[in-house]
């Protein structure tokens, strides 16, 4: 169901954010496996957080219809015992959502793991111990799932929390992430001038006391004190969620065009 995920994404804006119930139908058959009816699969996007609706004649991209102010963000940080999911896991768990520049909720959790290398003791201050009688990979992972809903998955090089959390969902059988994603490092070098874009060079540049760094909730935290002053920074042409994401991984020609009005 991933490589319906970006066809799927393209379509919706080539078509003022709605496709047809014939058309969407045709590309789930097209770009997926699955051997459910067309109904199924939208519901199974709308599990994996996929943010669409259906309406009486088809589906809308929601993305397109809410106002970025307006819409409900997940930060997530996650603390691993290695950098690759097929042999790591996740150790710690920190997320929350904000919605109008606010925190809604909160989701801080360690995970359970049999083995900590010592680097990763070093570099967290997390103690074997700590992770005794945590929830289970499984339970953590379905907590989290349960959290972000078709929210915007955010993450300070996001490319690395998302890929790896679908890869743990996907081997406990809890299927992919769906929800798009917005990176704090790509929005904050197209809104902010630092010297570096770590988590740490941008919490110096910005004055953002970053906590316990290494940690998940406390750099959950700071990512999202990044992304709020990114914010402030955006273009006027920026006002649904989709212009923000799109923003995001905009190159400078393309930013000129648009405040050019081409």
């Amino acid at each position: 169901m991933q490589g319906l995920f970006e066809p799927l994404t393209s379509t919706f804006r080539k078509n003022n954010g709605f496709i047809d119930f014939q058309s969407f139908f045709a590309m789930a058959r097209k770009y997926t496996t699955l051997s459910e009816d067309g109904p199924t699969i939208a519901l199974l996007l709308q599990a994996s957080g996929y943010p669409i609706e259906e309406t009486v004649n088809g589906y809308y991209y929601k993305p397109m219809r809410t106002l970025y102010k307006e819409q409900e963000f997940v930060i997530v940080d996650i603390e691993t015992n290695g950098s690759k999911p097929g042999t790591s896991q996740v150790i710690e768990i920190g997320a929350v959502k904000v919605k109008n520049g606010e925190i809604i909720d909160r989701l801080e959790t360690f995970v359970f793991c049999a083995y900590l290398p010592q680097n990763i003791i070093d570099l967290t201050g997390i103690e074997p111990s700590d992770l005794i009688g945590a929830p289970s990979r499984k339970e953590a992972l379905m907590m989290l799932r349960e959290f972000m809903g078709d929210a915007v998955f955010v993450a300070h090089n996001v490319g690395f929390d998302y890929t790896f959390l679908s890869a743990s969902l996907k081997r406990f059988g809890l299927g992919c992430i769906g929800n798009i994603r917005l990176c704090t490092i790509e929005l904050a070098k197209r809104t902010i001038k630092s010297p570096k874009y770590g988590l740490a060079g941008l919490c110096e540049t910005l004055n953002i006391d970053i906590g316990n760094h290494h940690r998940a909730y406390s750099d959950a935290v700071a990512s999202m004190k990044i992304m709020q002053e990114s914010l402030k920074y955006l273009p006027s042409y920026v006002r649904t969620t989709d212009d923000l994401i799109l923003f995001s991984q905009s190159t400078k020609k393309e930013r000129k065009a648009k405040k050019e009005g081409k």
